[in-house]
């Protein structure tokens, strides 16, 4: 038992040596998990406590950051991952992932897009330029260039038996907390009103607002409790 556990230890280290060797950076050898499949570029550092499994191929002056999972990825030069999980999709080139981002199958991601923290990508196309800052769930959907997504937004794409994709095309500012009901098309250079949500077809360079009006009712006091109900809650 104790000699198949050497013996597997040092193939691991055996990887990660021929690895540095290439010109690859290892911060930390013994946190870190590489598997003989995978194939990272010169000048690519990878930080603590990272697993990459499977196909992997990452290009060179990447940086992966802490505790960042790969498995099956195609990741172009210079992207840097902080954080992340990403499983079989593909990353372009000086793209941002996270930290605490999770891009999931079937996601093809291009150059110079930004996907933020606590930011989930399913299925979906991306197109350079755009951004996904923060708070953001995209699943079966096409995203053209430039487009913006605020905080909060999410692509609902399941109505409890099927999946549907929405088409979200170039130049489109999303508002924070937008639910974006598929299947739709939001056309190009449209806006999004913040806290919309949109169930219809969104005509190019247009703004759509779908919220209810404010109703804000002055001198308003809250609700009092019994005097017997609170004095019951005090005693216990």
């Amino acid at each position: 038992m104790y000699n198949e556990f050497f013996s597997e230890d040092k193939q691991r280290f055996d990887i990660m040596r021929l690895h540095i060797q290439n010109g690859v950076k290892i911060c930390d050898p013994y946190s870190t998990i590489i598997d003989a499949e995978v194939k990272i570029g010169k000048g690519t550092v990878i930080y603590p406590s990272c697993v990459i499994q499977g196909n992997t191929v990452i290009g060179e002056n990447c940086v992966i950051g802490l505790n960042t999972r790969l498995a099956d990825m195609e990741i172009a030069d210079n992207v840097s991952i902080e954080s992340s999980v990403c499983v079989e999709s593909r990353i372009g080139e000086n793209t941002h992932v996270g930290p605490f981002a999770y891009i999931r199958p079937h996601c093809d991601i291009a150059d110079n897009v930004k996907i933020g923290d606590f930011v989930e990508i399913k299925n979906s196309t991306i197109k350079s330029g755009s951004k996904a800052s923060h708070l953001t769930y995209i699943g079966d959907s096409d995203v053209g260039e430039r487009v913006n997504f605020g905080c909060g937004t999410i692509t609902v794409n399941y109505d409890g038996a099927k999946k549907y994709r929405s088409t979200i095309e170039d130049d489109v500012f999303i508002g924070c907390n937008t639910n974006i009901v598929s299947p739709v098309k939001v056309g190009k250079g449209a806006y999004i009103a913040a806290g919309s949500t949109i169930t219809d077809d969104v005509p190019e360079k247009s703004l759509a607002i779908a919220r209810a009006r404010q109703v804000v009712k002055e001198g308003w006091k809250k609700p009092e409790k019994e005097k017997k109900q609170a004095e019951n809650t005090r005693q216990e």
